[in-house]
């Protein structure tokens, strides 16, 4: 085998793996088959990729993009390897996200890839940097999954305005996340709770607060640590695990690179 699949985070619909592929020149190209609709960003080397859809030479940046049960074939004919990060997603899952995007039409890609357009760098940039965080890649699957799919309806993404309805559900959750901010808050319980879609609640939620759930669990855990850290002597593993921090390695490094300082010198100062 010439590829490398790593797993790094999986859910009800979707998983997320690092792709590494070591063919060249001398490998002989073969066809395969996507197991699942798939959109993998390109994040070094090049490679000749074709299926049904149509073909392209893929570089950093580029987005391959692929539907359940479609043949396709990479090649290296010019240079050896590659590297993607690929997200794959179950047909009702995606459809789920798409039925909430304005424009969107489509269950399936009618393109083979898209290129390293400007609409995309910053999601792209985002998705790589939070590949060692499997907490935050279910949002950046359901985002990018969006994304593309407002490109290729030929709509601007997240242009239309959130109704007053929304705003309020989005309140209530803000509240429900205050107030609940140690517990388990998954994107679909948030959204559930709310009675909207995870993709729907995701990109509303952002648009009005300009973070995603996760980033906003994450900063009121903080906050509430921080607070705890400068006006209780409560021993720092104590205050991690009742701010909802699963263990205190995790706590340690959230705090210090959002902080400036691990929790020992914030206290200290």
């Amino acid at each position: 085998m010439t590829a490398t699949t790593h797993l790094l985070a999986s859910g009800p619909g979707w998983r997320v793996s690092d792709i590494v592929c070591t063919a060249g020149p001398k490998d002989r190209a073969f066809e395969e088959e996507h197991p699942h609709h798939c959109i993998a960003i390109v994040r070094s080397g090049s490679f000749r990729y074709r299926s049904s859809q149509g073909s392209a030479v893929l570089a950093p940046g580029s987005l391959l993009l692929g539907n359940r049960g479609a043949c396709f074939e990479c090649g290296h004919e010019h240079a050896a390897g590659d590297r993607c990060l690929a997200f794959q997603f179950e047909p009702a899952y995606l459809e789920g996200i798409i039925a909430a995007v304005p424009g969107a039409r489509r269950s399936d890609f009618r393109l083979a890839h898209l290129p390293p357009l400007p609409a995309l760098a910053g999601l792209l940039a985002e998705a790589e940097a939070v590949a060692d965080d499997p907490d935050r890649l279910e949002e950046t699957a359901m985002r990018l999954a969006g994304t593309v799919a407002s490109v290729l309806s030929g709509t601007e993404p997240g242009t239309d305005t959130p109704s007053a309805r929304d705003q309020r559900r989005i309140t209530n959750a803000l509240r429900h996340i205050e107030a609940h901010c140690e517990e388990a808050l998954s994107l679909d319980a948030l959204a559930g709770q709310a009675t909207m879609s995870p993709y729907h609640f995701l990109r509303t939620f952002r648009a009005l607060v300009g973070m995603t759930p996760h980033q906003y669990v994450l900063r009121t855990r903080l906050h509430r640590a921080a607070l705890l850290l400068r006006r209780t002597d409560l021993p720092v593993a104590g205050i991690a695990f009742d701010c909802g921090f699963g263990d205190l390695s995790t706590f340690n490094r959230r705090f210090k690179r959002v902080m400036g300082a691990n929790p020992s010198d914030y206290r200290r100062a």
